[in-house]
């Protein structure tokens, strides 16, 4: 039996890397693809949102000479491309897909809509939800937990390297300690990096808990939304 019926599933632009350096790994999306299909062939709604930073990222630009609102739309176009990569892939693993894309990009993807992605789901397709909000000085975590509210998925489903949320980054600390499960407020008073501050209050004023959970391994997907106990969640 499965926990969660309806996930939104937050991918970062760097994890399409894989090993590449840049770009979209093939061997990544075939993997992840893999997983996604094992899920809804299982009978799970799934909603994507992915980031554009092995692409282009908004924020870095302005570093760069660029101004933050150009460098945003930049980003917000980076989004587009990764969400077409993974809406191939997951067709060629046997799956419907549909990219829907907050800012208007015909005939690259429809223009979203809440209720125009919910029909999708009820339909089978897999939501690919690119462009972030649409608006500039917002990350793509945010609009994974718009997104996320407005469809009314169960969860929202942080894909990552680790597998969680630690007191210290385990790949600096080797006596970082890892949390099973969080509340809101004390992940807020602890001060840890699990998603922006936007993000974050939106998922806890909408009660949308987070699952933060390694995505590179096989299977972590399935036991996500089974329940099994995996990764952190914030609650």
């Amino acid at each position: 039996m499965l926990k969660y019926q309806r996930i939104l599933l937050k991918l970062s632009g760097e994890s399409l890397m894989g090993n590449s350096g840049g770009g979209v790994s093939p061997e990544v999306l075939a993997a992840y693809s893999a997983d996604i299909s094992e899920i809804v062939k299982a009978g799970v709604q799934v909603a994507i949102v992915v980031g554009g930073g092995n692409i282009f990222r908004g924020l870095s630009g302005t570093g760069k000479g660029f101004d933050r609102v150009k460098g945003d739309s930049m980003g917000m176009l980076a989004t587009a491309i990764n969400s077409i990569a993974i809406q191939s892939a997951l067709e060629n693993a046997g799956l419907k897909a549909v990219v829907l894309t907050s800012i208007r990009m015909e005939p690259i993807g429809e223009y979203y809509s809440s209720a125009k992605a919910i029909k999708y789901l009820d339909e089978g397709y897999v939501a690919i939800i690119a462009g972030g909000t649409g608006n500039p000085f917002f990350t793509t975590d945010s609009a994974a937990a718009l997104r996320g509210v407005e469809l009314q998925a169960d969860i929202l489903l942080k894909g990552t390297r680790v597998d969680g949320v630690y007191t210290a980054d385990p790949e600096k600390d080797p006596n970082a300690v890892k949390y099973n499960r969080l509340g809101f407020d004390e992940a807020y008073t602890r001060g840890l990096k699990i998603m922006d501050l936007t993000a974050f209050a939106l998922c806890r004023e909408n009660s949308l808990p987070i699952l933060v959970f390694d995505m590179n391994k096989a299977g972590n997907l399935l036991k996500a939304v089974a329940g099994e106990p995996i990764g952190t969640v914030i609650e």
